[in-house]
């Protein structure tokens, strides 16, 4: 059996992580997949793994970030896009397509649509999870609102993010042995991560910058790379241990005693995986408002960026419940690529 899997973005962030994580649990399976970029994607993530890829037409139109202009001209690209997409479905005889999120996901919807093959789409938007559902079905990802409805909208299902096969296998030995390599880490402190992603936005930039202020008590360590560097101007007159991009977050997680993320994307899954408790800063990203707390009740508190130092104490005083809750989310999350890719399956066969 073969696929293609419709991506949307560069081929190097998030989207690009989730079609990888879906991918392994397929291959898993027997199933041949490819994969399409946009043209101007570098792929720098499939690259990484082995994989090459189709180059065809995917707009940007859809995100979270998606004004009405930009969505607008979206529209008009999604047309070209759209017929492309399905010239590259006949021509390879593909047995089911499947779209992740925004462009991506719409491009494979219409495609498939027109090319006559089954096709699935993941959506996290109000466009894509607006459109595909009218073409084929789709898969709720966490930071949409109707993840949360008791009742879900026809044709539609619930997903919880794929995550790499190793996500819950962080080894603390490892992330210890990591931190020792900075000056200011103190084993005999608690350990608080902070992450808004690969991108470090400001307001976790403030935020982790409250609580240094506020007291001393932990280690506070800051990962991924600022969308402008001028940000660390503030980080580098605290006692604050940044990281940089890593690729050990799993270990770092499982090390940690509190991790302090923005309220979306995988990085909170890949902390449940760890059993490791979270707080999430709202309102970081784009001004966005995902409510996670309200999907992974009881493991996950949220709070404002001016109120972070509440929200670490309130963790802190309530540690034991929800590591619980967390551990019972993470094993919900680390069977969530091979659950979703036995439904797909199951709807093809």
């Amino acid at each position: 059996m073969k696929t293609l899997l419709v991506v949307t973005g560069r081929g190097l962030g998030g989207d690009a992580a989730i079609a990888l994580n879906l991918i392994k649990s397929l291959e898993k399976r027997g199933v041949q997949c490819e994969i399409a970029l946009d043209e101007s994607a570098p792929g720098i993530l499939f690259k990484k793994h082995g994989y090459s890829w189709h180059k065809i037409s995917i707009p940007q139109a859809g995100g979270h970030a998606a004004t009405k202009l930009s969505a607008a001209k979206g529209a008009l690209r999604l047309i070209t896009a759209t017929f492309k997409a399905r010239s590259l479905i006949k021509r390879e005889k593909y047995d089911f397509v499947i779209g992740v999120l925004g462009g991506g996901a719409i491009v494979a919807s219409v495609g498939a649509k027109l090319a006559r093959k089954k096709a699935f789409s993941l959506v996290s938007t109000p466009i894509d999870s607006k459109v595909c559902p009218k073409f084929n079905e789709c898969f709720i990802l966490p930071d949409l609102d109707k993840f949360r409805f008791d009742v879900l909208p026809k044709n539609t299902d619930k997903s919880y993010y794929p995550l790499p096969q190793d996500a819950g296998d962080g080894d603390k030995n490892i992330g210890l042995s990591k931190l020792k390599e900075y000056s200011n880490f103190d084993e005999n402190k608690k350990t608080i991560v902070f992450s808004s992603g690969s991108s470090i936005f400001k307001g976790m930039i403030d935020g982790v910058c409250n609580v240094a202020d506020f007291t001393d008590e932990y280690n506070l360590v800051l990962v991924g790379l600022p969308l402008h560097d001028e940000y660390l101007d503030e980080i580098k007159k605290r006692n604050i241990i940044y990281a940089g991009y890593v690729d050990w977050i799993n270990h770092l997680f499982k090390y940690a005693d509190l991790a302090v993320l923005t309220d979306d994307g995988v990085s909170l899954q890949e902390a449940l995986c760890c059993e490791t408790p979270i707080v999430t800063l709202t309102h970081v990203k784009w001004g966005r408002y995902q409510n996670m707390a309200g999907v992974f009740k009881g493991a996950i508190f949220e709070t404002s960026v001016d109120d972070v130092v509440k929200g670490v104490q309130y963790a802190f005083d309530n540690m034991e419940s929800m590591k619980v809750n967390a551990s019972k989310y993470g094993k919900l999350c680390m069977e969530a690529g091979d659950v979703l890719a036995d439904k797909m399956l199951k709807k093809v066969k």
